[in-house]
């Protein structure tokens, strides 16, 4: 199998600006940032939320916490994969109780992993507000779950994928759409 790729959706360029203006909403919407916590789930989230800290800084001169959420064990289709899953770290070093806390992901397609993570999160603490920020929203949901923060909405197919790749994790900073074809 190999991914064969459609088109270019998003460059540098335009993942700074959605980024940048997803931060100016947040401020809005929060009414400034001094209750917020960024919450990135692992694991395009976690650059993710920390970009959004740093436009945050630059617009209220105020720095966010941020943290990692690993869902790994609140996945429903845990049972249905083959291998062993790789459980990663949740890094959560400040209290959520009673804060805004803003879930960071860079694709929201059906809902599953957003759900998970806010089962992972109510293990945590309990926090006045969930509030959820994605890159790139391509429909096609299963659950009743909506982004508050959209970078980009991106019509699909189901049998397209939307691949983020971060400068982080993958040297280069674009979103692409294509297909996973046979060899």
């Amino acid at each position: 199998m190999y991914f064969q790729e459609k088109a270019k959706i998003m460059d540098k360029e335009a993942i700074k600006r959605a980024l940048r203006r997803i931060a100016h909403e947040i401020v809005e919407r929060n009414k400034g940032i001094s209750n917020v916590v960024l919450i990135g789930i692992r694991r395009r989230g976690v650059p993710l939320a920390q970009r959004l800290q740093q436009f945050l800084k630059e617009i209220e001169d105020i720095e966010v916490p941020v943290g990692s959420l690993d869902i790994t064990l609140y996945r429903d289709d845990l049972n249905l994969r083959l291998e062993q899953p790789k459980v990663g770290k949740t890094e959560i070093d400040f209290p959520i109780e009673n804060k805004d806390v803003i879930l960071v992901d860079d694709v929201l397609y059906t809902g599953r992993t957003v759900r998970s993570a806010l089962d992972a999160l109510m293990d945590i603490g309990r926090p006045k507000t969930v509030q959820l920020a994605v890159l790139v929203d391509r429909g096609h949901r299963e659950l009743p779950i909506r982004a508050d923060y959209v970078g980009k909405n991106v019509p699909t197919s189901r049998k397209e994928q939307i691949e983020v790749r971060l400068e982080e994790i993958d040297g280069v900073d674009e979103v692409v759409i294509g297909e996973w074809k046979e060899d």
